[in-house]
């Protein structure tokens, strides 16, 4: 009896611990877009006008001024007033060297059409020997392709640490030397936060012979090259 109350609470803790983490994440972002409502005059304000409060109307109101935005930085008005902002801003010493890396990368994961963090790969990493799993961020620039040397094209992979995969490694590795996975990003992430106790499902049986490596990236079109 005590070892089946005991698989019992632990199958209770298994659907509890993701379902309410998820329900608490998700809170702590509908509450912070519901607090962006803060900065609307207390006239305007929807609790105001409707003399009570929707749960989650911040969503909403965010998503809209999101799409109001990219409607606008569409037009040609906009496009000059976004122009004219960035030039203001690059002129502010600190400012303007957090705003143009936190715009690069935007640009490069949201605009960008490569295939950066679309590839799980896997790679000798810190020594020959030791693999771990990576994800393909793109392939490096001209100068850095010629400081490797131009006969042995390189890309750039970036590594996770488990259990905080928001930090990682970032590495350059011979595109000879990859090997990519099946699995997806998802996947993979889940693999790495787990620090491997959950692992993939297998999509394509083991044949026992090693996969072979990525070898169709093309490369990365060179501003000024």
């Amino acid at each position: 009896m005590k070892k089946k109350m005991k698989m019992v609470f632990l199958t209770g803790l298994a659907v509890v611990i993701p379902a309410g983490l998820t329900i608490y994440i998700l809170s702590l972002i509908i509450g912070a877009m519901d607090r962006l409502l803060e900065i609307v005059p207390e006239g305007f304000h929807p609790d105001t006008i409707l003399n009570f409060h929707i749960p989650g109307l911040g969503v909403i109101v965010t998503i809209v001024l999101i799409f109001i935005c990219g409607l606008v930085t569409k037009s040609y008005i906009g496009n000059k007033l976004v122009l004219f902002g960035e030039y203001l801003v690059g002129k502010i010493p600190f400012v303007r060297s957090v705003y143009q890396a936190i715009k690069r990368i935007a640009d490069s994961l949201l605009m960008d059409k490569a295939r950066s963090f679309k590839k799980v790969v896997l790679v000798e990493y810190p020594r020959r020997g030791v693999y771990s799993i990576g994800f393909i961020t793109g392939t490096p620039n001209g100068e850095i392709q010629r400081r490797i040397g131009p006969d042995k094209p390189h890309v750039g992979v970036f590594i996770p640490l488990a259990l905080t995969p928001s930090t990682g490694f970032f590495i350059m590795v011979p595109r000879d030397e990859l090997t990519e996975l099946d699995m997806s990003v998802e996947e993979a992430f889940t693999l790495i936060i787990s620090a491997g106790i959950v692992s993939p499902r297998e999509r394509i049986p083991y044949n026992g012979q090693k996969p072979e490596a990525i070898k169709d990236l093309p490369p990365r079109t060179v501003r000024g090259e």
